[in-house]
């Protein structure tokens, strides 16, 4: 018995010691990144860059996968319910702030479910018009927005920060729109640019390359400050809809209980990323400011947009169609 009892202290001591020795190993095998918007938006144009560079800096591939739908909930479903080893990572926007007060029954828990690793970018929510409208400015707009009640507009999906920005406007400013959601940004920027839709609140990411073309024109961001990229837009709050201000963000999180040592490799990767010039250069051509940052910050940013977007949303009263 003693032999036996000093057999099975000796195997658990093993065991106990070889647990740091494996989360050393990390990452021993490929990482997914689950983006949870469609390819062309802005969540895959900002992650896609920073992804190819984590690989080079983790030294292990990195798997870039879109799994859209249910305003990127679906994603959000998939990475909360995953191992918590570091290996499955969500890529969402800040809809993963408002989506709880938009959806009954999510399955999960932002804040309880997934944590957070780092803020990729920052951008404003832009308000587009097709040429076809005939207007040049935000008060344009609304003139004719209030001769044709019920003008359509498109966002990235239902309950998104486009959708919620839009509302803010028309009630701001006494029209009558009617929004009609996509499954993305990349969808949405199609049927504007061919003229099918005369609106768009969009994130900058698909509109820029269209603006600068002149096939669109941008008459308002949603920002406290005009985007250092777009100096030439005016904000809503300039132009007499004060206290309008709502910031986009992306970022990266993964399963809750994932080793915070390996959310550490993670974050210090992606800040790395986030530091090269040509990902830098990349995000200035579509108006995305690249931030990094610690978890805890993001996680701060986070609960302040849950409490802000529950308010936002009962006061306008914003559903779901």
């Amino acid at each position: 018995m003693k032999r036996f009892a000093l057999s099975a202290l000796a195997f658990a001591f093993a065991t106990f010691a070889a647990l740091p020795a494996a989360a050393q190993t990390w990452p021993s095998k490929q990482i997914r990144i689950i983006v949870a918007f469609p390819a062309g938006g802005s969540t895959d144009i900002a992650t896609r860059p920073v992804a190819d560079r984590m690989a080079q800096t983790l030294g292990q591939s990195i798997l870039v996968e879109n799994r859209t739908g249910a305003g990127g909930n679906i994603a959000a479903d998939v990475v909360a319910k995953s191992p918590p080893d570091g290996y499955t990572i969500l890529a969402s926007a800040d809809a993963l702030a408002s989506n709880p007060h938009l959806y009954l029954n999510l399955g999960f828990d932002v804040l309880k479910d997934l944590a957070p690793v780092v803020q990729l970018t920052r951008q404003p929510v832009l308000l587009a018009v097709h040429p076809s409208a005939g207007v040049n400015s935000l008060a344009e707009l609304i003139a004719l927005a209030k001769s044709r009640p019920g003008m359509s507009y498109a966002t990235s999906g239902a309950g998104s920060q486009q959708h919620i920005v839009a509302e803010m406007f028309a009630s701001m400013a006494g029209i009558q729109l009617t929004h009609v959601p996509y499954r993305g940004g990349g969808q949405a920027i199609t049927d504007l640019v061919g003229g099918h839709i005369p609106i768009g609140s969009l994130g900058s990411s698909p509109l820029i390359p269209h603006y600068k073309a002149g096939r669109l024109k941008l008459l308002a961001q949603s920002t406290r400050t005009r985007a250092p990229t777009l100096p030439e837009i005016p904000t809503y709050d300039e132009q007499g809809l004060t206290g309008f201000h709502i910031e986009q963000w992306l970022g990266l999180f993964v399963p809750s209980g994932t080793p915070r040592d390996v959310i550490a490799k993670l974050n210090a990767a992606a800040v790395q990323a986030l530091k090269e010039p040509a990902i830098v250069e990349r995000y200035s051509g579509v108006a995305l400011e690249p931030v990094g940052g610690t978890p805890e910050q993001l996680d701060r940013l986070l609960r302040d947009d849950y409490a802000k977007y529950a308010k936002v949303i009962r006061e306008l009263k914003i559903k779901l169609e």
